[in-house]
């Protein structure tokens, strides 16, 4: 048995053998990779520049979009190295980074969607005391215990994996995954296991209480037939690509932990990686997509910023 510490490398197997083609894939996924960072960036200057974008709202968006920046800096540099290699290993530290950047993304991202349901909430339910709730403090400091409560919480995990002793270095992945990681593992894995099923408990319901709070209010609004709920019409207008995100982000975690946990040899391989990689590529595109597409404001100020008018 040897000390995780000690493996030089590990051995992604997922890849196919592409020949001449990895250059085509090359090239498709430096591409979709540009677009990304094109878009997401986009959209953070967009709001960084306008004052009147200034608003909770679009701050909690910015602080998506960032997220989306730092999630695909995980896998995509990585990502494009492994297309062109014919080895397909990567060095132990920069696999236990990819895992810790991957995972902390996931975090941040649904706690940040979480949020982002509970500012909605104020928005639509509250709009008299909604200025008062949400200050430009109290919007500062949630975006920092999202980051930092997401960033702590999965150090210790990553603390728990250094310390294993694994009896082998290959992942059939296309990145690597704890979990992958963790089944190397000869050594005891209990205190592992009972802290990532608390890590994944915390992960889940800290952010799914206020979402199913904030929109159990909201729909309760929207079914109240008034002349003030229609009113509320433009603003809840604003819930339907926070929606889409949150729908297509937990379609997408619910397809890496089904086919990171259950036996998917009889899935075709194609299938298998696509779906190993719409979780970390479609998710930062549909993002700046979705909400440069459904909010006007977003939309127009987007226009500005590209045609350089003042």
């Amino acid at each position: 048995m040897v000390n995780s510490s000690q493996f030089p490398y590990f051995i992604l197997t997922a890849y196919l053998d592409m020949g001449y083609l990895k250059y085509l894939y090359f090239v498709i996924v430096l591409l979709l990779y540009i677009l990304i960072v094109f878009a997401n960036a986009l959209l953070i200057v967009t709001i960084c520049m306008k004052r009147s974008l200034h608003e909770p709202m679009y701050v909690f968006l910015c602080s998506l979009l960032v997220n989306e920046l730092y999630g695909s800096a995980g896998l995509f540099p990585f990502l494009l190295l492994q297309i062109t290699s014919d080895t397909h290993t990567m060095s132990t530290s920069m696999c236990f980074l990819q895992i810790y950047c991957l995972y902390t993304y996931a975090s941040v991202e649904f706690c940040n969607l979480a949020v982002m349901s509970y500012d909605r909430y104020l928005a639509i339910c509250c709009p008299l005391h909604y200025k008062a709730r949400m200050t430009s403090n109290k919007v500062a400091l949630l975006i920092a215990v999202i980051w930092l409560y997401s960033f702590i919480k999965f150090l210790i995990t990553l603390c728990l994996n250094l310390r294993l002793t694994l009896c082998g270095n290959v992942i059939d992945r296309l990145f690597c995954s704890n979990y992958h990681v963790v089944k190397l593992a000869c050594s005891d894995t209990t205190v592992n296991n009972i802290y990532g099923l608390f890590a994944t408990v915390l992960t889940v319901l800290v952010p799914l209480i206020p979402i199913l709070f904030s929109y159990t209010k909201i729909l309760r609004v929207c079914l109240v037939g008034s002349k003030e709920t229609r009113q509320k019409a433009k603003a809840i207008s604003t819930c339907t690509p926070h929606l889409a995100s949150l729908i297509n982000f937990t379609f997408g975690c619910c397809f890496e932990i089904l086919q990171s946990r259950f036996n998917t040899t009889s899935v075709p391989r194609m299938l298998h990686i696509f779906v190993s990689l719409y979780f970390l590529t479609i998710k930062p595109l549909f993002n700046p997509v979705i909400y440069g597409l459904r909010l006007y404001t977003i939309r127009q100020m987007c226009r500005n910023v590209l045609v350089c008018k003042k």
